[in-house]
């Protein structure tokens, strides 16, 4: 029953791989759970699901690893009601926790400079034959530039790059397909990356991707992680990985005055809602401003 539910959740909702495994491993637990308590699958109830999740609170899980336990509880629920386990989706009472919104951290913009820099050789127009370095380069000028998503940059391929253009074409959560721009810092490293680095890593395993690995392969998203780790690192920064450098991309268009609605495009959101959240660093600074020109501030 969880291969299929892992097929129908991999072809026919195109999550994730990481999704995937997050829900699949939510829906073990939880038939596990009522397994040890003598409750078979078709039996699980709205009692069951409860005492799923106050067993995962007793035991410190955060609230929002509760949060993805009840939507993927929902998901398990509604996909077996239609295959015919249940009669009624037991699910459908299930509510999450409020989400208690934490904010993320940002790099201000003379870090974000600075974490730019980590990766350029001594002088910014010193040449590099060093094909990684080059490749680096790439990882954190292309995520702060275009604001994607780490799992989105190591599946670019060649043909997803329109220098001339500066745009990318993304393939987002969902396969869902955007078009994203980048500036002429990542166009430049992209550039000799292409000319200079690409062609010294590329062998029989290289395929169409973009960017490769040090044996050729495509680019593993946990390498691109300590790239982006140890650049922000040597950058004085707030200990961050992509998503970071994602999070300060998006801030930074807001507090440059790009829209909201813009953001939400560029950044791939489905919901208004998830790009607000960036939102918080310009509502910063409009206090600042109130308190330093408002006479009763």
């Amino acid at each position: 029953m969880l291969d299929d539910y892992t097929e129908f959740l991999r072809w026919e909702k195109a999550h994730s791989e990481h999704t995937v495994r997050a829900y699949v491993g939510d829906a073990r637990a939880l038939v596990s759970f009522a397994g040890a308590r003598g409750v078979a699958v078709d039996a699980i109830d709205l009692a069951v699901l409860r005492a799923w999740l106050a067993e995962s609170t007793r035991r410190g899980a955060a609230r929002t690893s509760i949060t993805r336990q009840v939507s993927a509880a929902r998901t398990f629920c509604a996909w077996a009601t239609r295959e015919g386990v249940f009669a009624i989706d037991p699910a459908q009472r299930l509510v999450a926790p409020k989400g208690r919104r934490t904010l993320p951290p940002v790099l201000a913009k003379d870090q974000a400079r600075a974490v730019m820099s980590a990766t350029r050789p001594a002088g910014d127009d010193a040449p590099s034959d060093d094909p990684v370095a080059l490749r680096d380069r790439v990882i954190v000028e292309v995520l702060y530039a275009s604001g994607i998503r780490v799992g989105e940059l190591c599946g670019l391929d060649l043909r997803d790059v329109d220098a001339h253009r500066m745009v990318l074409r993304v393939i987002g959560k969902g396969d869902k397909e955007r078009i994203v721009p980048f500036g002429e810092p990542a166009r430049k490293a992209l550039g000799e990356w292409m000319t200079r680095g690409r062609p010294a890593l590329a062998n029989d395993k290289s395929g169409q991707a973009l960017l490769l690995g040090a044996r050729g392969g495509r680019l593993d998203q946990r390498m691109a992680r300590t790239v982006v780790t140890a650049a922000v690192d040597r950058a004085g920064g707030s200990h961050m990985g992509p998503h970071g450098l994602r999070h300060s991309a998006a801030t930074h268009l807001l507090e440059g005055g790009a829209d909201l609605r813009v953001v939400q495009e560029l950044l791939g959101h489905s919901s208004l809602a998830t790009t607000q959240l960036y939102t918080h660093v310009s509502v910063e600074r409009l206090r600042a401003v109130h308190e330093q020109a408002h006479p009763r501030a």
